[in-house]
């Protein structure tokens, strides 16, 4: 079973549920409010981790936020390339309505401060049947995807939040892009390029509709229909129980099922690394379904 390094950003998360997301101008009394770690870099590792792969996390922290690195281990996942830095933690403003819909605001701060020799002393220890996990919540992603692919490594990629410049940087040594359809549409857009044209394989998922994998051959998966209570994190859920699978060996089509339903589990929980499943829950899941 190959390993993975993932190289991404660590948020403390706060979580206020609303009646209805606010609109312009509008103020919101929230029915509750909860803090957990957050970030894609962490959700996608946790992930990751409960789906039962071995995983390190590279990453950074500002002053007093030891929590985070205690959820990340209770979890399973390595920390030993977390590093402590003069900045405050990254965070997030999350807003989750009564439907499950989310909106995020985003202090980037510890993120953009990981320390370019932690990167180099973690990745020098992974080579070829390892995967790198990497997202664009961090400024060091181009950096790392390259180092990475230098050792042999699998990357793969999520194109999220969305920049145009940074997928650029990262795309020569992607293995593996992965997308929304919001962010695919937009890299049609910016780049001229739809996901069958692009030089690596291409995972665009699409919610409640599924995902399409774009590599040799087109594989569709559908989404196990849930009542979702929350979607923060959902996709993170995906991409880090997907690359776990794919690590174990598994096909794609395997993989794709297996996120399905990773995510599908994690919906219908509130919060976000809180709410997702582990390997046991998903098999259940999985054998309710066959």
């Amino acid at each position: 079973m190959g390993r993975i390094v993932c190289i991404g950003s660590i948020n403390a998360d706060y979580i206020y549920r609303l009646p209805h997301l606010p609109a312009p101008g509008e103020t919101l009394s929230a029915t509750s409010m909860t803090r957990m770690l957050g970030g894609k870099g962490a959700n996608q590792s946790i992930a990751a981790s409960l789906s039962g792969a071995q995983v390190a996390h590279v990453g950074a922290i500002g002053p007093s936020d030891d929590w985070l690195i205690k959820a990340l281990a209770k979890a399973g996942v390595e920390t030993q390339f977390i590093s402590n830095v003069d900045v405050p933690t990254g965070h997030a403003i999350i807003n989750v309505d009564d439907a499950g819909e989310n909106a995020i605001v985003l202090f980037p701060s510890a993120n953009d401060a990981i320390p370019t020799d932690m990167i180099a002393e973690a990745l020098a220890g992974y080579g070829p049947g390892d995967t790198c996990l990497l997202q664009n919540e961090v400024t060091a992603s181009a950096e790392a995807a390259r180092q990475a692919k230098a050792n042999g490594v699998s990357v793969i990629y999520s194109a999220a939040p969305f920049e145009a410049a940074a997928v650029e940087a990262v795309l020569p040594y992607a293995d593996l892009l992965v997308m929304n359809e919001g962010e695919a549409a937009e890299l049609a857009r910016e780049l001229g390029t739809l996901p069958e044209q692009m030089p690596c394989d291409v995972l665009v998922t699409k919610g409640a509709e599924g995902a399409g994998y774009y590599g040799k051959t087109l594989e569709i998966c559908p989404a196990f229909q849930v009542m979702p209570v929350d979607t923060t994190g959902a996709g993170d859920c995906y991409i880090g129980a997907f690359s776990a699978r794919r690590s174990s060996g598994a096909s794609i089509a395997d993989a794709l099922r297996w996120a399905s339903a990773a995510s599908a589990i994690q919906v219908t929980r509130p919060g976000t690394t809180d709410a997702m499943p582990n390997k046991t829950e998903i098999e259940a899941f999985l054998a309710d379904r066959a």
